[in-house]
Formats: C-alpha cells, structure tokens, sequence
C-alpha cells in the first residue's frame, strides 16, 4: 500500500487531536499540559561508533494520549507500560523528542533540529545541548532531516526567522520536499493543520539553494548513508552511521512510544500518513535490526535512545545500549 494524500489527510481528519505540529498543538487537554509544562533543562549523551562522536540531545517531552494510540487496547497498552517501568499521567505517555550531532571526518552533521518554541514549554533544548557541547550554529556543516514535521524541523529557523545553521547544506528526501510543497495537499490539509505545514514550508524554503534533494539509498556524509522508512510520513528516511565495523542506525520515528510499539509494531499513532505501511515498515525493519544486532536510536526513543531490538514472542523488546562512561 502506497502513501497517498487521501490517506494522509483521512488521518488528520479523522484525528482532530492529533495536532501535535502546530504551534502549540494540544495532545492533552490545556489543564493537563500547564500541569506538565515546566521547562526542562537542556541534556546530552555523547558516544563513539567508530572514529565519530555521535552526541543524543533531549528537546524535551510531548504527551501522548493514549486516545491517539490504534487499535485502542487499554488492558494490553497498561500491561505492556507497567512492564517497562513506564506511568502513564493524565492519560498519556511521555515521549521524548530528541536530535543528534555527529562528529566525524572534520565535519558537524545534525539529524533533525528539534523544535524550539513551538509546541510549549516543555520542549525547545536541542539547541541549549549544542551550547553544551561547545557547538555553535555556525559550525555545522550539515542538517540531515528524516522528515519536515514541525518538532523535527521548527529549530531550522532563529527567533528573527533566518536560518539558524548559517554554513549548513540541508538534506531532505524528494518524496518528503515534494508532498511538503504539494499546493493540492496545503488546500486540502484541515485548517488547524496548515500552520504547521506552512511552518515546515517556512523552514525549508528558507536555506534556498542549500537544499539538497535526494532519492532512496544515497551516502549523504562520511560514513553517512539514506534509508527509506515509508509510512510515517511518504518520505520518511532514516540514516545509517558506517565507521569499519562499527555502525548506528538513527531511524527518526519508526517508534513513537518505547513501551508500545516494540511489542506491538503494528499499533499506530492518528498522525502516521498510511497507518498500514508504517506497520509493515516497522516491523520489517524491526527484524532486520535483530537479525544483524543493529545499534539503533530514533527521535522518540527513551533518552539517551541508544539500544538494540531482540525477538519477544510475538514481537520485540527494546534493549537499551551500556553506558559510555569514558565521554
């Protein structure tokens, strides 16, 4: 099944909550948000794969009501929550947004931007964690995105609307730049929606010709290559860290909730654009990643998102990687 823009906007339409790329987007009803809303304070993890120094940065937490969650399976859902240690608050889950820096061949790469500002206050410290790490905006090279929502894109753009990564080239999946810029999509897109897309557009279209375009399988970086991960979104891509024999897969947001979907890959959220391939996505690449003992991390992954996939039963369980205490 193809991602389509009826499938895309029949989801949106069918899920007036699941606006969760506006400016401001209520998962939780305001009462519940303002309960949960005090700013964190910015977190980093850095580690080796290889010669690259790869760095996790927390933006902050979104919470996910379970309501957006399909199939509604509230006595499985609790099951599987209360065996990963996990609570829910007010009928949602916390889940992480997180970014990622890599340094490698001399050169600065991001992997998504985070989203500053622009879904409450408690998100916005990806940039915070580059401070932290002694990265300024200017020093990256590169911004790789593994699709254009707006909590993976909104940190493009600095407080005045410029472009934040002066010196950097950006890097998204022609499927993904096309649907974004589809006019037929904007008119059809619900009109709560469309300041998130319009947003999305804003950022992009603002590093002009340092937008690079690319199609399925491509090396991006040293040691950086695309993977089509269709379903979330029609472009959705991860990518693929190679240094010798060491490698980390960063799969952008094949998992939206840790506690769930390893168990259950094939429950969705109302804001996957094809709930039905990104099923299928999920749990292909589930398998692969526990077949060949892949290192992974995803931008709603627990923090410090840094793991493994095994086989449990029926489906899988998250391992989480040992500490590099060394950095």
């Amino acid at each position: 099944m193809t991602v389509s823009r009826r499938s895309f906007l029949s989801s949106l339409a069918a899920a007036p909550l699941a606006a969760p790329f506006v400016a401001g987007g209520a998962l939780l009803p305001a009462a519940a948000q303002a309960a949960g809303a005090a700013k964190v304070p910015p977190a980093t993890y850095s580690f080796q794969i290889g010669a690259a120094r790869v760095s996790a940065l927390l933006d902050g937490h979104i919470d996910l009501s379970m309501q957006l969650v399909q199939p509604q399976k509230p006595d499985l859902a609790a099951q599987a929550i209360a065996e990963t240690g996990q609570r829910l608050t007010n009928g949602a889950l916390k889940v992480p947004v997180n970014a990622y820096v890599i340094q490698n061949a001399g050169r600065t790469v991001l992997v998504d931007a985070g989203t500053p500002d622009l879904m409450g206050p408690g998100l916005g410290q990806a940039m915070s964690g580059l401070e932290l790490l002694g990265i300024a905006p200017e020093d990256v090279d590169q911004v790789l995105l593994t699709h254009a929502h707006i909590d993976h894109i909104g940190g493009l753009l600095n407080a005045s609307g410029a472009p934040r990564f002066a010196n950097a080239e950006l890097a998204l999946s022609d499927a993904e730049h096309g649907f974004l810029m589809d006019d037929a999509v904007l008119a059809a897109t619900p009109e709560s929606f469309r300041p998130a897309v319009q947003a999305a557009r804003a950022s992009v279209s603002a590093y002009g010709d340092r937008v690079t375009l690319f199609n399925g399988e491509v090396d991006l970086a040293p040691g950086l290559r695309s993977l089509p991960l269709p379903g979330h979104t029609p472009g959705h891509v991860g990518f693929q860290l190679t240094d010798g024999d060491a490698g980390l897969m960063i799969w952008g947001d094949l998992i939206h909730m840790t506690a769930l979907q390893f168990a259950y890959p094939d429950w969705t959220v109302a804001f996957d654009a094809d709930a039905a391939l990104t099923g299928q996505t999920r749990r292909a690449f589930l398998d692969r990643a526990a077949a060949e003992g892949m290192l992974v991390a995803g931008m709603h992954m627990d923090f410090p998102s840094l793991g493994r996939v095994k086989r449990a039963g029926a489906g899988f369980a998250y391992q989480p990687a040992a500490w590099q205490s060394l950095l």
